[in-house]
């Protein structure tokens, strides 16, 4: 294993950012790249490596031998998840054949924002073809493109999706940090299934912008890192408004310096609602669980139990959503592409490359394309009716009204379970998750490491209302310098009897 690999994300950061310059950012990006040239052939976690990124780092170094440090961050290599553009000589693929051409030219405004901070553009990583949408029966981290993602911890075993490259880079040491998407879990699964901290800020933080989309009322980047420290200080950077991204108006003025201010007591006399009915799933997760609560008490958490909530409904008028934005959303994004090096302009045409490109659908097919495709777009009734249900019930009738019922400043529960065997005939053996109800809502949720199952990570969620990230991230690095709990993978082969 490189140097670089046995380097946490945070270590590896501290380095560029003493002021001795232990180490610099040229240094750093080749030990980032030989760790994805040794670990990435089995990992399949990075599609694909930037060509100007060491000419980058040596710009960076130079700027900070002269006195200009752009940010805490600055000289640190990052990747993106391979459905967000920058305007390096890569194309942004969401995975798929079909965009395997999509060189745009284009800095996406959250590619922007990291590089004028002073980041290094490392490269692209692997994910869910199309961030898991193509299909019911899809496998979390396939894409035709870049194969499937492999868990770090247990190499049988899935990193989740649909940031699966994201999450399994970090996680092994091939990248310090990374940035994920999520609409519904994209983000905090593959953090929690790969023992990092993952947040989904608030839709509307951060810019969505010339990233592959599935849906405007959910939709969201966030940071992917080793620690919840590194999460606040990429957040920091990340956010804020974007004129062509009509959710960030706000943005502006709800930022702030997230890692300013974060405390160890920070849980202290904090109340906690306990979401009870995102438990039962995983009868180990949840004895972890147990044990995360203890943890939260000693470090004076007051908890507050909250046994029963119905989200059926708010799953059934979620579904409705997905399926009518993306039919226009991705047509709108297609719209913007070169159609010389993207043929494809619309969910249809979408739905006919797959079935004349045998690759596409070897494991798995695209039912859910073509049920997205029988929607009637954004003006039906029907649609509208259940984005209305949707963001009332997870929000105002939902997150919002348990915290008001129990006197609570947010509510925690487990991210989701250990990771399930990767098995390209069934698809995702999913069990649950903590993830609809802010997803929905469109609020913050934050996943930190609760400790292991057999040797699998599994995450404790912060879930908040929204424009929270300040407070989750302070209630997050409480819990996180109290337990730590975050192991360095073994890339065992399986876990067996």
């Amino acid at each position: 294993m490189t140097k670089f690999a046995c380097l946490a994300g945070a270590a590896a950061i501290a380095l560029l950012a003493g002021s001795a310059g232990a180490q610099t950012a040229e240094q750093a990006t080749k030990d980032a790249l030989a760790a994805i040239q040794d670990k990435n052939p089995v990992l399949h976690a990075v599609i694909a490596t930037n060509p100007n990124a060491l000419a980058d780092a040596r710009a960076l170094d130079a700027e900070r031998k002269a006195g200009k440090v752009r940010s805490a961050l600055h000289g640190v290599p990052i990747l993106l998840k391979d459905n967000i553009e920058s305007a390096d000589p890569l194309p942004t693929t969401a995975g798929s054949l079909a965009l395997k051409d999509n060189l745009t030219g284009r800095d996406a405004p959250i590619a922007k924002r990291l590089r004028e901070a002073g980041l290094v553009m490392l490269g692209k990583a692997n994910l869910s073809e199309w961030a898991n949408i193509r299909s019911s029966k899809s496998i979390s981290g396939w894409s035709a493109i870049g194969g499937t993602v492999r868990n770090p911890y247990v190499l049988d075993r899935s990193a989740c999706g649909s940031s699966s490259g994201s999450g399994a880079a970090v996680a092994a040491g091939l990248a310090p940090l990374a940035i994920g998407t999520e609409t519904d879990g994209s983000i905090t699964c593959p953090a929690a299934i790969n023992g990092l901290v993952g947040l989904k800020p608030t839709v509307g933080l951060v810019s969505r912008t010339h990233i592959v989309p599935i849906s405007h009322s959910q939709d969201t980047a966030g940071p992917m890192t080793t620690t919840v420290e590194d999460a606040a200080k990429v957040l920091t950077v990340i956010a804020g408004s974007d004129p062509a991204d009509p959710a960030t108006k706000d943005a502006d003025a709800r930022k702030t310096d997230y890692a300013a201010g974060l405390a160890k007591d920070a849980l202290k006399g904090v109340k906690l609602a306990v979401a009870r009915f995102y438990t039962g799933y995983s009868p180990k997760t949840d004895a972890v669980f147990e044990a995360a609560l203890k943890d939260l008490q000693a470090q004076g958490a007051i908890l507050v139990e909250v046994k029963t909530f119905d989200e059926g409904p708010i799953g059934r008028a979620e579904g409705v959503v997905l399926y009518t934005e993306l039919k226009a959303d991705l047509a709108a994004y297609l719209g913007s592409t070169d159609p010389r090096k993207v043929p494809s302009r619309t969910l249809a045409d979408l739905i006919a490359f797959n079935k004349a490109t045998p690759k596409e659908l070897e494991w798995f097919g695209q039912e859910t394309f073509e049920k997205a495709e029988l929607t009637k777009g954004l003006a039906d009734p029907d649609y509208l009716k259940a984005l209305a249900d949707a963001k009332r019930m997870a929000g105002p009738e939902g997150i919002d009204r348990i915290l008001k019922e129990t006197g609570a400043a947010a509510m925690i529960a487990p991210t989701t379970g250990p990771a399930w065997t990767i098995d390209p005939l069934n698809g995702d053996n999913y069990g649950g998750s903590s993830t609809t109800l802010p997803a929905v809502a469109g609020y913050p949720h934050l996943t930190v490491p609760m400790g292991d199952v057999t040797g699998l990570p599994v995450g404790l969620s912060f879930i908040g209302p929204a424009w929270s990230e300040k407070l989750l991230l302070n209630l997050g690095y409480a819990y996180e310098q109290a337990t730590r709990h975050r192991k360095a993978p073994g890339f065992l082969k399986t876990v067996a009897p």
